[in-house]
């Protein structure tokens, strides 16, 4: 098992910087026309922990945190402050924030997504972390009770109804959630001085495919 399903101290990722990245390959013909085109379906986010530190203490926290895991080698989960919820940051998740699908009657497991729209164009983004005591599912306009009607895998973010939604049925679901990370460094370099003098440490973190 190369992740860890534990957080990193978000009192640390908070006043973080980063955000999610993508690649584009350009070419410029010889009228001066471009052609664009994408190798990634999927945006992958990078942040800079370091920016977040704000004492010794948070430093020591920092390194007891990588030392357990063990540099790149494990990943983790990360707090994105900036975008952590299915719906607004000022707002409380609902059960019907997200369409997540839709009956076959036949389908019992979803998985949970978060549409990002502007326009007519739409990225759909698959969920795979989130915050297990946040997630409310519906169907219909109706809400559901976990454990009873639903259960949820927080180490993959499907869904699983106890009974299929009609054909056409509407699946929703509202909830916070984690990015998958790790650390894009094997090494720490730490300078109390420096510190102390205003300086902050380079710590850089990378979104993990899923």
């Amino acid at each position: 098992m190369t992740f860890h399903e534990v957080r990193f101290p978000a009192s640390l990722s908070f006043g973080s910087v980063g955000g999610p990245e993508r690649r584009t390959e350009i070419v410029t013909l010889s009228n001066g026309h471009e052609e664009r085109n994408s190798p990634w379906a999927h945006g992958r986010r990078r942040y800079d922990a370091g920016l977040s530190l704000r004492s010794l203490d948070d430093v020591e926290r920092l390194v007891a945190f990588f030392e357990a895991r063990h540099g790149q080698l494990f990943g983790f989960r990360w707090k994105d402050w900036a975008d952590f919820r299915s719906c607004l940051p000022s707002a409380v998740p609902a059960f019907d924030d997200q369409l997540i699908g839709r009956g076959t009657g036949v389908r019992r497991a979803f998985q949970l997504t978060k549409s990002y729209a502007s326009g007519a164009q739409n990225y759909m983004r698959a969920i795979a972390k989130p915050v297990r005591q946040s997630v409310r599912v519906g169907v219909e306009s109706t809400e559901l009770v976990v454990g009873e009607d639903f259960e949820l895998d927080e180490t993959t973010g499907i869904i699983t109804l106890a009974n299929a939604p009609y054909v056409g049925a509407e699946v929703t679901a509202g909830f916070e959630f984690d990015v998958p990370v790790r650390f894009d460094t094997d090494r720490l370099e730490v300078s109390v001085a420096s510190f102390q003098a205003g300086d902050v440490m380079n710590v850089p973190v990378v979104e993990l495919r899923q």
